[in-house]
């Protein structure tokens, strides 16, 4: 086993809480910092398919996602006014393990601070690093708050945006914006919406997907100005506005949406470093190393891949940089790509007019079953 007892996250998100866990079912000493003072989380709901669910299998909470959330099957495609052009089921999930099972964002971040807590991983938030030394046989850390630590490894699962990134690599990778941004809300589930619904426009991808058996949640895609900044108080008015192209279910919601429904936009970044993802004993991973646009509902589960990986590499019997030059060339052509298939979708589908969009949806109708299964396929291999 790779000689790596204690282990500094950075980061208490989807990723940091999964390697946290895993980690610590390793036997591995784990202390996890975060910068917000507390574990609030803000969104509404996320989809985890089937390899990410494979993830949460090996780390023991599986089937408490699978309680907290709602599986699903197919994926339909219609035009801007419910018709529908397409339904493509998913290949992903087997053995246990179901294709798709969406659910809060909140009741995955609690299961996995569960998860953590269980391993024995010691969380502190209102922390983050202000310091770090590698000094080749560990690493030495000095805390926001004052302390210090020894390490023999520091992970950074500290999002798009990341700090250890930037002190590891510099500007070089700074996230880049597509472009587009999406909205998100959490509305009501009629009891026949039980698998993923998508509508294109010729100006804008809507749809949603079930997260319980009451609720769930819109989700649109549009081209955005960069750096914009829009009112919280704005924000139904503005998504009404961007869904005034869009019929059946979705014309439904638009019609319902008020202030004060919990509304959230995100600009849509992309992140990809070449491998390897480290310099020393600190490594980068997640949405820090490899943030892709949300159009395969890969980003947690390729964060949450990279958590069990990591773990199972560190059991092998080898010295410390061969184990994170070894991990980084076996993730990085699976996240490649998840973000380029990802960025190819948001492409495609923002590209559509009114001139095209017959045509458009003409293609999906012939093209999309064999792209999902080659996708899926691919995602079906061990990560």
């Amino acid at each position: 086993m790779t000689d790596v007892n204690r282990v500094l996250i950075v980061g208490a998100g989807i990723g940091g809480l999964g390697a946290a866990a895993a980690l610590g079912q390793r036997g591995i000493e784990t202390d996890v910092v975060e910068i917000h003072p507390e574990p609030k989380i803000y969104g509404v709901g996320i989809n985890q398919p089937g390899n990410s669910l494979r993830a949460l299998k090996r780390i023991g909470v599986l089937d408490d996602v699978r309680e907290a959330g709602f599986e699903f099957s197919h994926w339909a495609f219609h035009d801007q006014f419910g018709n529908l052009v397409v339904d493509v089921p998913t290949g992903l999930g087997g053995n246990g393990v179901p294709p798709n099972c969406a659910l809060p964002r909140p009741e995955l971040h609690r299961i996995l601070i569960g998860a953590a807590d269980k391993a024995g991983a010691k969380v502190r938030y209102g922390t983050t690093v202000s310091e770090l030394n590698d000094e080749t046989e560990s690493v030495s850390v000095k805390f926001s708050d004052g302390s210090e630590g020894e390490y023999d490894l520091v992970l950074g699962f500290d999002g798009v945006k990341s700090g250890i990134r930037h002190q590891l690599f510099g500007d070089k990778y700074d996230p880049v914006y597509t472009g587009y941004a999406v909205w998100r809300v959490t509305v009501p589930r009629p009891p026949e919406l039980d698998y993923g619904g998508l509508y294109q426009s010729p100006f804008h991808k809507g749809g949603w997907i079930p997260l319980t058996e009451e609720t769930m949640y819109l989700l649109l895609v549009s081209p955005e100005p960069e750096r914009l900044h829009y009112e919280k108080s704005d924000f139904a008015d503005l998504l009404r506005q961007r869904l005034a192209e869009f019929g059946g279910v979705l014309g439904e919601i638009r019609e319902n949406l008020r202030q004060g429904d919990g509304i959230v936009y995100a600009p849509l970044v992309e992140v990809m470093l070449d491998a390897p993802w480290h310099r020393g004993r600190v490594i980068v991973l997640g949405d820090a190393a490899h943030a892709c646009t949300p159009h395969l509902t890969q980003g947690a589960a390729m964060a949450l891949e990279d958590a069990v990986v990591l773990s199972d590499e560190l059991g092998k019997d080898q010295p410390l940089a061969a184990t994170l030059d070894g991990f980084s060339e076996r993730r990085y052509p699976r996240a490649k790509f998840v973000q380029e298939v990802s960025r190819g979708i948001l492409d495609s589908e923002m590209s559509i007019n009114e001139e095209t969009l017959e045509g458009a949806l003409k293609g999906m109708a012939e093209a999309l079953p064999g792209q999902f299964a080659h996708v899926d396929e691919f995602l079906n291999q061990p990560a």
